[in-house]
């Protein structure tokens, strides 16, 4: 089958959240990039891939667990678990080497989506 449209647009997740400043600080804390502002919608970028938030109706408070994470890959894992403690964020799954091949850490996001950076283990230096 041949692309619709580039990798970089397709799939694209939105959140939907009641505080987008506060869910835009904590995503840019961690690295994204702010692509386009408005009131109520921001596009933020990491790499070539999108991801987009909207304001939505105020609602209840995040769950405790996550309804599901955003995985992110880097070569450097450890450096961004030093970074957590500078952001504030939740801990869901402390870093550690796991059975599926990635040293990871899981953190709450601010609306109940996790964020979880990742390297591989052949890549890690602590592997």
């Amino acid at each position: 089958m041949n692309p619709y449209v580039e990798a970089s647009q397709q799939l694209i997740v939105e959140l939907y959240t009641s505080d987008i400043r506060k869910s835009l600080r904590f995503y840019r804390s961690f690295g994204f990039e702010l692509v386009r502002e408005e009131s109520d919608f921001m596009e933020l970028k990491w790499e070539d891939s999108r991801l987009f938030l909207a304001l939505g109706r105020a609602g209840s408070a995040p769950p405790d667990f996550p309804l599901g994470n955003i995985r992110v890959m880097v070569p450097n894992v450890d450096e961004y678990w030093a970074l957590l403690r500078t952001t504030g964020a939740r801990v869901i799954a402390a870093i550690g080497d796991r059975s599926y091949g990635l040293r990871d850490f899981t953190v709450a996001g601010p609306d109940g989506i996790g964020l979880r950076f990742a390297t591989r283990l052949s890549d890690s230096a602590t592997a």
